[in-house]
């Protein structure tokens, strides 16, 4: 409704006189940035580096952005890609994307402290996996190829996952029992593709069974509807991302499909070429759910700095939903503070 009223107080004074030079201006997204999960996996190798001391290792990238990274690496986290890369007996921190059940059992034959940051929302998705392959279902796994999340679900059923990477799969799938299918999906997708591969997949299974409730995840969801909103008002969109991550990549996808001139991905402000911005008046600004918010205020001081000062922000969900830290962390930090104590009543005795 707001942006309705805003479209039309903005037709009710146009004026017809003299040429004035047009108005710039930021619509500034909301919800956009971190989301719960990508929050507690930060979070996690902040709190182990505290807590166990550097260096803590990391399984693949915590989330997936750059600058992310790149501050956790500045604090003392080690990136690496498997688990036969951390020495043995040391701590390390499986990211937000989740493993397969192959990984834990690797972390335990090298005595590895293995920390599990996967997003609870990503984790509910392998519960339904295993759940319904226990009930041999063929399961039909909508998502990316090669996508550490969908790598992940695919581990923990993998005789009984199919991946379904688009519309254009659906006819490659091999099915045993059409009574017996269920749909899952990767949780950063674009809802209108998935929807679409869905559609496709029932025109042929027309007894395919959905999940019990959203695998995309809220916070994609409501970034996507956010950008759809302001869209059609954009001459550019730009998102804050990396072209890793799989929600900000949709995002751009989206804000064109909803109507806007152009759109582009960008880890940083510096990143932004001026031609984007030539004949422009107004600019979408959103970001994807692993992106600080930093990161955000710069690129709105660097369209600020070219004219674009006057920013509205556009909210169409407010987002409260948080998640404790993973339990094995949190009983350490227990007993370290357990101990802290212990130690300061002994000394003040």
């Amino acid at each position: 409704m707001a942006l309705i009223a805003h479209r039309q107080a903005r037709e009710r004074s146009t004026y017809h006189g003299r040429v004035t030079e047009p108005r710039k201006r930021v619509l500034l997204a909301k919800p956009r940035g971190y989301c719960a999960g990508v929050d507690r996996a930060v979070q996690t190798v902040e709190e182990a580096l505290k807590l166990y001391g550097a260096p803590v290792y990391v399984r693949k990238q915590i989330v997936h952005n750059k600058h992310v990274v790149s501050t956790l690496e500045a604090r003392g986290a080690i990136f690496v890609e498997e688990n036969y890369e951390v020495p043995e007996g040391s701590t390390v921190v499986f990211s937000a994307h989740g493993v397969a059940p192959e990984v834990h059992d690797q972390a335990r034959e090298r005595n590895l402290k293995a920390i599990d940051a996967t997003c609870p929302l990503v984790t509910k998705v392998h519960h339904e996996a295993k759940r319904f392959a226990a009930e041999d279902y063929d399961i039909l796994l909508i998502g990316h190829e090669g996508h550490e999340e969908v790598v992940g679900t695919a581990g923990e059923a993998p005789a009984h996952i199919q991946l379904v990477d688009g519309p254009d799969d659906v006819d490659k799938l091999v099915i045993r029992d059409p009574n017996k299918v269920v749909w899952l999906s990767q949780t950063t997708l674009s809802v209108d593709e998935t929807m679409e591969t869905v559609a496709r997949l029932k025109t042929r299974l027309p007894l395919l069974q959905s999940p019990p409730s959203d695998d995309i995840c809220y916070a994609t969801s409501n970034r996507q509807h956010v950008i759809k909103e302001i869209a059609p008002d954009c001459d550019v969109v730009i998102v804050v991302g990396s072209t890793n991550s799989s929600n900000s990549v949709r995002l751009v996808e989206v804000a064109l499909g909803a109507g806007a001139r152009a759109g582009h991905l960008v880890d940083f402000a510096s990143e932004i070429q001026d031609e984007w911005l030539e004949g422009a008046t107004t600019v979408g600004v959103s970001s994807g759910a692993s992106v600080p918010e930093e990161l955000v205020m710069e690129v709105l001081a660097h369209l600020g700095s070219r004219g674009f000062g006057e920013v509205t922000e556009y909210t169409t969900a407010e987002e409260r939903l948080t998640f404790s830290l993973p339990q094995e962390l949190r009983r350490d930090m227990k007993a370290a503070a357990a101990a802290a104590a212990a130690a300061a009543a002994a000394t003040a005795g």
